[in-house]
């Protein structure tokens, strides 16, 4: 089987991904490279300069393993435990009020979206 497609696609999400970190460095880490990088993407795909079958499949292997990439994170959270312990509320909070929000947003955003649609259609 011929996997070339593949290495395209790899090759184009890391393309994209070090760009927005070269801009990240040069507009001095006002933003991560990463959210830079996503940006563009997302713009890239909505200009029709690169179709989202270009990075289609490569996106969904990503996805489909994304729990993978959290295992060296919780792996160096567990080492601290004992400051995570002293800011437990604190980062619980956090966590759930940033949860709302996310979810507030993503319906509301959603909603907007499935209306517009019904107006169109």
């Amino acid at each position: 089987m011929n996997y070339s497609f593949l290495i395209k696609q790899f090759a184009i999400l890391t393309a994209v991904y070090f760009i927005g970190e070269v801009i990240a460095v040069i507009i001095d880490h006002a933003l991560p490279g990463n959210v830079i990088g996503m940006l563009l993407m997302t713009i890239l795909i909505l200009r029709g300069v690169l179709k989202l079958e270009q990075v289609e499949i490569a996106s969904s292997m990503l996805l489909d393993n994304l729990s993978l990439f959290f295992v060296p994170i919780t792996v160096g959270i567990i080492s601290y435990a004992e400051i995570i312990s002293l800011e437990l509320f604190a980062i619980l909070f956090t966590t759930i009020v940033s949860t709302i929000i996310v979810l507030v947003i993503t319906g509301k955003t959603v909603q907007h979206l499935l209306k517009q649609i019904k107006q169109k259609g």
